[in-house]
């Protein structure tokens, strides 16, 4: 810190060198920045550092660098400026331009929003000038104003006290799914669902890839469709409740609008399953769908833009290669979650399993299978194919689907 003291016995430069060297003691008080300027340019022409010698001068430099705590370029500013005799530090003065708009026009705006109900900034602006138009003169300023300087001038203090409402727009929250976390209790049924889409070729849109994942035992189905409306997305999670051997309980899913509506709401309902839906600042609720994203679709499928009539001809690549292969032969990392004194998880993934291994490993697993499948229903499937053979029947499958899917025109991905 820079501080204020009583330097009058330092009058001479062997005084000087004295208190340079630490040897006369001197008291301190607080030094503001200008005041620190004004004692420098004292202190340089107190004792003529101009006529000095160089080691003298050598001697001032170093006292009013101990003192001042400047660096040796500041200090070296202002040495120069004393030589040409101008001041070192100028006090900034801010360019200010004249206020275009009054606290009168602010009123004037206020009056008119309170009578037309606070219309967007274009309008409004037609609407002053309709009224200077018309002779009335107050308006002359108003007449002319661009719609964002509207908006700024809705924050001046004078509209904010003539205005009868300033509040904005409140979101509408939807009723549709509870936000919170299923907690499947170790039971199969309950599903992480996510939205894929292929990508956008100009302004044709590419296929959606719904992913629907069961969190327990990682049982996975994916249904292509060619857009995300209600009409395609509730036949769609139709066909792929289906596919699940067990029976559905929980529907959990971010909050887009292709799921948090009252077709998707009511399908659930005749289902008699329940529908959650992602918490705020809780981005991995849909932790598990995210992954499946990567590793199986994206992996699978890629990133290059696919037509959206091609969705059927996806599905059937879906049910008679891909969901078997990903269900009964490509194994899964469990998770193995450790929770320490202080709170703190520990997750380790030590347990690979098949998604239907998994079920079986279960306590009672034909507990939780829908009506008229069997568990030796799904152990013949499985043992249909070695998985060698299934992997190389999917990859097959898939060369002859994307064989058919002509790609982009100018070669984009």
């Amino acid at each position: 810190m820079v501080m204020r003291f009583n330097d009058s016995l330092l009058q001479s430069i062997g005084n000087l060198q004295l208190f340079v060297q630490g040897s006369l003691p001197i008291t301190f008080e607080p030094l503001l920045k200008e005041e620190r300027s004004e004692w420098v340019r004292a202190t340089l022409v107190r004792f003529k550092y101009v006529v000095l010698l160089r080691p003298e001068k050598q001697i001032v430099l170093r006292y009013i660098t101990k003192i001042s705590d400047l660096s040796h370029a500041q200090l070296a500013r202002h040495v120069a400026a004393y030589r040409d005799g101008k001041p070192v530090r100028t006090r900034y003065v801010r360019h200010r331009f004249p206020p275009r708009y009054t606290a009168h026009d602010a009123e004037l705006l206020a009056a008119t929003d309170n009578a037309h109900g606070r219309l967007n900034g274009k309008a409004m602006r037609e609407i002053c000038a309709a009224q200077h138009a018309a002779g009335d003169h107050r308006f002359l300023r108003l007449a002319r104003i661009s719609p964002a300087q509207v908006y700024r001038l809705r924050q001046h203090r004078r509209y904010r006290e003539e205005a009868l409402t300033i509040e904005k727009t409140k979101p509408r929250q939807t009723p549709i799914g509870e936000r919170r976390k299923p907690e499947p209790a170790g039971a199969p049924g309950f599903l992480r669902v996510d939205t894929v889409h292929q990508g956008d070729f100009g302004k044709n849109k590419g296929v959606y890839h719904i992913n629907l994942v069961d969190e327990v035992t990682q049982w996975e189905v994916i249904v292509a469709v060619e857009q995300i409306s209600e009409e395609c997305v509730e036949p769609a999670l139709a066909e792929a409740f289906g596919l699940f051997p067990f029976r559905i309980k929980n529907f959990h899913s971010d909050n887009g609008g292709e799921y948090i509506n009252d077709v998707v709401h009511q399908f659930l309902v005749r289902w008699k399953a329940k529908q959650t839906k992602g918490r705020p600042r809780h981005s991995n609720d849909n932790g598990l769908a995210e992954t499946k994203n990567g590793a199986i679709i994206r992996k699978h499928m890629g990133y290059r833009h696919i037509p959206q009539p091609y969705a059927s001809r996806i599905n059937v690549f879906y049910s008679e290669h891909l969901i078997p292969y990903v269900n009964f032969h490509r194994p899964c990392a469990f998770p193995e979650i450790t929770t320490l004194s202080n709170g703190k998880k520990i997750v380790k993934y030590k347990e690979y399993k098949t998604p239907l291994r998994k079920l079986l490993s279960l306590d009672k697993p034909e507990q939780y299978l829908r009506s008229g499948i069997t568990l030796d229903d799904l152990r013949r499937q499985a043992s249909a194919k070695l998985p060698n053979q299934a992997a190389e029947d999917m990859q097959e499958a898939k060369r002859n689907l994307f064989s058919i899917i002509p790609p982009p025109q100018n070669g984009m991905m």
